[in-house]
């Protein structure tokens, strides 16, 4: 039973992400990007309602822009959980814009791309973060720099908080936890971390009993007068408190 569920969840995820691809590639060019947001938004938030997941969305979204959201990172279902939450710019790595199908998705959401591997391309990102921000953009990231299992979080990478500094844009920490419908207890179902495999993880998502996907949103903090190094450090404390708070 859970082999055929999950078998049809994944023939209706596939046919609305190409109803996405197809939305993107024929009608965006022609859209405000106020309704390109919320096309985006209700696109992820019916995304996790075919895989069997449920939004819960704690404290207060982002209303509007300049600002960087800032939120620990558990799996590839972590975008769709904060865009069905709020829409935002991502900055993803690079290779996702070359990803079949899923490249378009993420050009049409507006992500920003990073080359993880050439150090001096944070510089460039940088660049655009903070000429974003100040058009009042929401971007978001995630300063692990990469995924964990969820117990902890990994060190945060300071860089890209000088577009929030540079711009003079407010940080907000948010935090991320999947959990089992039924009982609240963290799920291991949507991890992807080190050698896991993308396919294995999808399958193991939509295979699950119904799950929670928990976004927890903080208070905003202002980038005055502020040291990204010694920020950064404070705000893995800030997302690692959310995180408690959403069991």
């Amino acid at each position: 039973m859970q082999a055929l569920t999950a078998a049809g969840r994944l023939i209706r995820a596939l046919a609305h992400a190409f109803v996405g691809w197809w939305t993107i590639r024929r009608s965006f060019a022609a859209m405000p990007m106020d309704e390109r947001e919320a096309r985006v938004q209700r696109w992820a938030l019916r995304m996790l309602e075919i895989m069997g997941i449920q939004l819960v969305v704690q404290g207060t979204p982002p209303a509007q822009g300049p600002l960087l959201l800032v939120s620990n990172h558990l799996s590839w279902l972590d975008i769709l959980a904060i865009h069905a939450a709020r829409h935002v710019r991502f900055v993803s790595k690079s290779g996702v814009r070359h990803w079949p199908l899923i490249g378009t998705l993420s050009d049409g959401a507006g992500s920003l791309y990073i080359e993880r591997e050439r150090r001096r391309d944070a510089m460039r990102v940088v660049h655009h973060m903070t000429e974003a921000l100040r058009e009042g953009n929401l971007i978001a990231v995630f300063p692990e720099g990469t995924t964990s299992d969820g117990r902890g979080l990994l060190p945060f990478h300071a860089n890209l908080l000088q577009a929030a500094i540079s711009s003079g844009a407010p940080v907000m920490p948010t935090a991320l936890r999947y959990a089992d419908a039924a009982t609240g207890e963290t799920s291991q179902a949507p991890r992807y971390i080190d050698d896991d495999n993308l396919a294995l993880s999808l399958w193991s998502t939509l295979k699950a009993a119904p799950l929670l996907a928990i976004v927890r949103f903080g208070e905003p903090q202002s980038s005055f007068a502020r040291e990204r190094r010694s920020w950064a450090q404070s705000l893995h404390a800030d997302v690692q408190a959310l995180r408690r708070e959403t069991h």
